[in-house]
């Protein structure tokens, strides 16, 4: 279990160095997560039974590292009330444009396997 959950850490970290190093857009642990993908997809994609075990340990308590962000933005009200009109609208562009890039590639993947019309 420690060394799946060093692993999980050594690919952040690796993922954090490399976004600072090469001045990279991406977040350090996406890039991690890529890392990691990688590497699982180059062992044949199925994960050692140790590693599954402390990511489904660290899944059972996901509730938990949200606590941090729930306090900065009961922290932060004030500004979020302020801000409310361009947060409301973002989220709602945002949404939008999530649905739409969804149905459009869901469409697009189903005319490529030859599939019913999507349309």
């Amino acid at each position: 279990m420690i060394a799946a959950l060093t692993l999980l850490l050594a690919c952040q970290l690796a993922g954090e160095v490399a976004a600072r190093a090469l001045h990279l857009p991406l977040p350090g642990p996406v890039l991690g997560m890529i890392l990691l993908a990688v590497g699982l997809l180059a062992r044949g994609g199925d994960p050692p039974a140790e590693f599954a075990a402390a990511a489904d340990g660290l899944l059972r308590n996901l509730g938990l590292l949200f606590v941090p962000a729930a306090v900065g933005v009961v922290l932060h009200l004030d500004l979020l009330a302020r801000a409310a009109a361009p947060i409301a609208l973002a989220v709602l562009v945002g949404t939008l444009a999530a649905i739409g890039v969804t149905g459009w590639v869901t469409a697009w993947l189903l005319r490529a396997q030859g599939g019913r019309d999507a349309a």
